[in-house]
């Protein structure tokens, strides 16, 4: 603490920061800034006719991108131990880029945009409401009446997209696509969330769900709804293989063996071309109907399709909702699963082996059932899911799960706040649709991508949503201490 010289009151360390310091890192941040944009932003190869390439000088690109940066890095120094400065700083850009590039999106994409800054504010809003439940009962009480609210409303809005005026194929195609990373999300979040088991292999129970179900739907013409449970439980069984292995290791050693798990699955893929057709991969995967009505335009003989049963127009959307709104059930099945689970005595031990193993062994939970357990529920989210995506796709192989996807996952679990379910949905968010909101920048699309990931683990360093409210809450003493 300092004493100001004004007032002689004491003054926070991090209010010493003045405009000088603000102004030596945003210099020192634009200079390196400078440097790496020269070769990376500043010059770009274009022909010039007949086979010749030049070189196209940026340099407007160059400063624009040296400032942004130099005052970004200004306005952090002077919001350093202020997070609702730095929150309203982040809001601040956002805004201003939507408002900058709102004339070069379609409405679809500028109405989604405004939405995920909304949703951000009732994000913020529901932290602010949950903070310091710990020791306010009637805080609390208002926490769980607003997780409540933003749960229901994020049904209701996922209920009635289809039907929302916005809403089209591509619309259509990314929920679901962000619906399945939601359902990974959710798988993993029971191993490294709620377990504290870190999983660099989780895109193998994928792989799993996917080709089994696709061998069991290609070769014993089994429906999606008999082949979902059976893949469900091959995943779990793969997890329990993976789990006995592990049961002594933590931390780094953990990932090491699952990252290789992961790929002597997807290596296995690629090799065993009598079962799995290697790098071409499984074709013609068959499609679900809709209680036995399939979507096509022309059924075969005997069958009625799902327009011909409804007296419908055929529409190419009927299928795309259909598989929208299975994996909208499949997901929240998954969250319904998970949110009963923790509370009961497996999911508390979960969440004890992840704070202290050895405290865990002294009240006698055992280690190795625990660890199990989450191994295998976790990987039989990722098996569902991944029979979902064969179904969808049509068209599966080894190219589908690579250890990107591993990462993508995990980055939705660290980045929404390990253990938190909502946490999970704001992240896939992020990490799926708002690639595609930005595409009117062009080649600048990712780098503004990573650099709005930057800000907001600066401004979340511990995840969106970092508070968990606990599973079981002792009853308060009174005020005699019994």
């Amino acid at each position: 603490m300092a004493v100001s010289a004004t007032t002689g009151t004491a003054v926070p360390a991090s209010a010493g920061l003045g405009i000088g310091q603000a102004v030596k890192e945003g210099f020192v941040a634009g200079l390196v800034t400078l440097v790496l944009a020269i070769p990376i932003v500043g010059m770009r190869t274009v022909d010039i006719g007949g086979g010749t390439l030049g070189i196209d000088y940026r340099w407007a690109a160059v400063a624009i991108g040296v400032a942004l940066v130099a005052i970004g890095r200004f306005y952090m120094v002077l919001a350093r131990g202020n997070r609702q400065l730095l929150g309203a700083l982040i809001a601040a850009v956002a805004t201003a880029i939507v408002a900058y590039y709102g004339f070069m999106l379609d409405e679809l994409q500028t109405a989604a945009v405004a939405g995920a800054i909304l949703l951000a504010g009732v994000g913020r809003q529901y932290l602010g409401q949950i903070k310091g439940t710990a020791v306010a009962g009637k805080t609390a009480a208002a926490g769980r009446r607003s997780g409540t609210f933003l749960l229901w409303a994020a049904v209701a809005f996922g209920v009635a997209l289809p039907f929302l005026p916005i809403a089209n194929r591509y619309v259509i195609d990314i929920a679901t696509l962000m619906l399945i990373y939601v359902m990974l999300g959710w798988g993993l979040n029971i191993v490294v969330g709620l377990a504290g088991l870190l999983d660099l292999g989780y895109v193998a129970f994928y792989a799993v769900g996917a080709y089994s179900y696709a061998l069991l739907a290609i070769h014993f013409d089994l429906s999606f709804w008999v082949c979902l449970p059976l893949a469900g439980g091959l995943a779990a069984s793969f997890g329990v293989l993976l789990g006995f292995p592990v049961l002594r290791l933590r931390g780094d050693y953990l990932a090491i063996v699952t990252l290789g798990f992961g790929e002597m699955v997807r290596i296995i893929l690629i090799n065993w071309y009598e079962v799995t057709k290697g790098p071409d991969g499984l074709s013609g995967v068959p499609r679900p109907s809709f209680f036995g009505l399939p979507f096509e335009r022309s059924p075969g003989e005997g069958e009625t399709s799902f327009h011909q049963f409804f007296n419908l127009d055929y529409s190419s959307m009927h299928r795309l909702t259909f598989l929208y709104f299975l994996i909208l059930a499949l997901a929240l099945v998954t969250n319904l699963f998970t949110e009963r689970i923790r509370r009961l005595p497996v999911g508390r031990a979960w969440e004890a082996l992840r704070e202290d193993e050895i405290a865990c062994r002294s009240l006698g939970i055992n280690p190795t059932n625990t660890k199990l357990t989450a191994f295998a529920i976790g990987a039989m989210f990722a098996g569902f899911a991944g029979s979902f995506f064969a179904t969808r796709q049509g068209f599966i192989s080894p190219e589908s799960f690579v250890f990107l996807e591993s990462a993508v996952i995990l980055a939705i679990v660290v980045l929404g706040g390990m253990g938190s379910q909502v946490g999970v949905v704001i992240a896939a968010f992020f990490l799926v649709v708002a690639p595609e909101l930005v595409r009117a920048l062009d080649e600048y699309r990712m780098l503004v991508f990573g650099a709005g990931m930057v800000l907001i683990m600066i401004w979340r360093p511990r995840g969106l949503i970092a508070h968990r409210e606990p599973t079981i809450r002792l009853p308060s003493r009174g005020g005699d201490g019994r």
